[in-house]
């Protein structure tokens, strides 16, 4: 089972650490489509984490379940009023199992890059597969790998830089992990944060789900539902069973 790494601290901080990630900008998008996708539901989020993606959408009428691997994380979504009736099955998304089945399965953030091996993320898509109805969909928010923008011989790139947020990656091509660095200035003090990352290529992440016997349906630059290009950082796919 993979290490969590976001503990009591983290879970506590979690919005302050990364506001981007709550900006309504970033969240109404995503639950947009994964309701649309959802239908009358239920969903099943991989990586639930403090529910900034689960409370919304449950907000909207759809029954969500979690899998989440820290019980930190669990702890703080189910003090949260409009989380307290969301499930949360304890485990390793690559493993656990959660009663279903889900016409929706999502896991966003590039939290599956948090699986470091490749027969773990090999796993995760056999698993949502295993969750879902007939013609449910499994959707992946992921990077996409950086390497084009590090010169000849480097292997550091900064991809933040704020007053309070420092983070930068360091990326071993032959292993094909990425080390992510996170160093914050809060209430005056310094903290930081690593964690490794087995980043990966949309193309990679359709082999997987065609072994676990999915479809690619869709594959966007973003939650506006973008066009996806060679040049596109980001992506959102969505496979079909």
């Amino acid at each position: 089972m993979p290490e969590t790494r976001f503990d009591e601290w983290i879970a506590a901080r979690y919005e302050r650490l990364w506001p981007e990630l709550f900006d309504p900008a970033v969240i109404d998008p995503a639950v947009d489509v994964l309701a649309e996708l959802a239908g009358d539901g239920p969903a099943l989020e991989f990586g639930i984490g403090t529910g900034r993606i689960a409370v919304p959408l449950h907000r909207r009428g759809i029954p969500v379940h979690g899998i989440e691997l820290s019980p930190a994380m669990a702890r703080r979504l189910q003090a949260n009023d409009d989380g307290a009736d969301i499930p949360v099955t304890l485990g390793d998304f690559a493993t656990a199992a959660a009663d279903g089945p889900y016409s929706l399965v999502y896991l966003l953030r590039n939290t599956i890059t948090n699986l470091t091996s490749q027969d773990e993320q090999v796993a995760a898509f056999g698993n949502a597969a295993a969750h879902l109805r007939p013609g449910g969909y499994f959707v992946v928010e992921n990077c996409v790998p950086a390497l084009r923008r590090l010169p000849p011989g480097q292997t550091t790139r900064i991809f933040m830089a704020t007053p309070g947020h420092f983070g930068y990656e360091e990326y071993d091509t032959a292993t094909q992990i990425a080390v992510s660095h996170h160093h914050w200035t809060l209430d005056d003090q310094h903290a930081g944060f690593s964690s490794p990352h087995r980043y990966v290529w949309p193309a990679e992440l359709d082999l997987m789900a065609r072994l676990a016997g999915m479809t690619l349906r869709h594959r966007w630059a973003d939650w506006h539902r973008t066009p996806f290009t060679a040049d596109s950082p980001e992506h959102v796919s969505v496979w079909a069973t």
